[in-house]
């Protein structure tokens, strides 16, 4: 009977899998990962290697302060660096995400098949792959200067705070803006060790805008979740926003806009800046008349480009400082 209930339990949980792979719509469930092992793939999923677009998201900051600060083209190993930083971080950032919010993604529809949510894979065994993952990070580290390193150091409390965060406030999106956002202070710092008040001011400007950035972007991915998360309580800035939520992000992008502005001004006051942060502009105001519930993963994902965008117009201001 023991082994009966045990085989129809493993019987419900690669069910669940297989509904997961093929209804949740923000995974890329091909390529690699369909031809990984079963016990691998739940490992690689924990870890989140089937969304791409999360690690792209991370790795956009800090390449906007390594170009706005002058050091993309002399620096461009840092890029490769920064990019390796940025997956191995955040997918450390997911299974610790993960192994804190498993009984809520349980509850959930679009994460209950997670692999820890789900029982694939033990809370134990996931810390393993945690330090795993921060041992790669260590590596990425080093490569830093003392002072770029003690700012990423730095950011480890913000990081094991935002699990938490959507359980006692309604804008966990601005906690995790300071999160992903903080690789844009780590890049300067690398270039402009010395923390002098004409290097300080651009780089502020530019953490401040990417925050707005997150914020906007998450809340629209945030919109899928919306009914799930009022069930179960789980709290973020699109139920806040509620009815206001296109004006919500409207007023965030233009934030965000306005402070990348007076970064770039600072680094280079011409008008001709305006013209670099064009592209960048218009692509956020096609984020916002195409929002909506059906297409927020769409969008959501479509800040890969974005983050090209900005970076372009960073590395034409920072290369004619």
């Amino acid at each position: 009977m023991a082994k009966k209930i045990q085989n129809d339990q493993s019987e419900a949980v690669n069910k669940s899998a297989e509904i997961d792979s093929n209804i949740v719509a923000d995974t890329q469930y091909h390529g690699l990962m369909a031809i990984l092992p079963s016990g691998l793939r739940d490992y690689a999923l924990l870890a989140r290697f089937d969304r791409p677009i999360g690690w792209w998201l991370l790795f956009w900051p800090c390449a906007w302060g390594l170009a706005l600060a002058g050091g993309a083209i002399e620096r461009w190993d840092l890029l490769l660096w920064f990019l390796l930083g940025a997956i191995v971080m955040r997918s450390a950032g997911c299974v610790y995400n993960d192994i804190i919010d498993r009984d809520l993604d349980s509850k959930v529809a679009r994460t209950a098949a997670r692999p820890i949510a789900s029982g694939r894979i033990s809370p134990k065994a996931a810390a393993l792959w945690l330090l795993i993952l921060c041992l790669i990070g260590l590596l990425v580290l080093l490569q830093l200067n003392l002072t770029a390193q003690i700012m990423a150091l730095s950011s480890l409390l913000l990081v094991a705070a935002y699990p938490f965060m959507k359980r006692i406030t309604w804008w966990p999106q601005a906690w995790l803006g300071m999160v992903f956002s903080w690789g844009a202070l780590v890049a300067w710092l690398e270039v402009n060790p010395l923390l002098l008040s004409y290097n300080l001011y651009p780089m502020l400007a530019l953490y401040l805008g990417s925050i707005f950035w997150v914020i906007g972007f998450d809340t629209i991915y945030a919109m899928q979740d919306r009914e799930d998360d009022a069930l179960v309580g789980i709290r973020s800035s699109a139920l806040k926003l509620g009815e206001n939520i296109r004006a919500g992000v409207a007023v965030l992008y233009i934030l965000a806009l306005a402070s990348w502005s007076a970064a770039l001004w600072m680094i280079r006051p011409h008008m001709l800046i305006f013209l670099a942060l064009l592209p960048m502009a218009l692509h956020l105001f096609w984020q916002f008349i195409r929002m909506s519930d059906a297409r927020a993963l769409e969008i959501f994902r479509s800040n890969k480009v974005a983050g090209f965008l900005m970076f372009m117009a960073a590395l034409v201001v920072g290369q004619s400082a």
